[in-house]
């Protein structure tokens, strides 16, 4: 179920980005076109890398990178183990 809303809420900003392009009528249409080509690329390579593995290894490092990049649906997380929460939690980077 966490995955599932996770690659929702991924496909969603990432039409929403598309969207945000092709609307743009301040550049050329070619322009927006290979940016789109673009834009597409990265996240589809996004999406391979957070979602496509079904190995053991990648098991665990899956619900982190989901819970990273801003696509876990946390309540779902909440009820979870408090050990699984402390496992998945993303990085805090201090920008100092």
């Amino acid at each position: 179920m966490i995955r599932e809303r996770a690659i929702e809420r991924f496909c969603t900003q990432a039409l929403d980005e598309f969207g945000a392009v092709i609307a743009n009528t301040d550049e050329p249409v070619h322009d927006r076109y290979l940016r789109l080509y673009e834009l597409v690329q990265q996240r589809d390579k996004q999406l391979s890398s957070i979602f496509d593995s079904y190995s053991r290894s990648m098991a665990s490092l899956q619900p982190t990178l989901i819970r990273s990049n801003g696509l876990a649906d946390e309540s779902l997380i909440a009820e979870l183990s408090e050990a699984f929460r402390k496992q998945t939690a993303p990085a805090i980077v201090d920008s100092e």
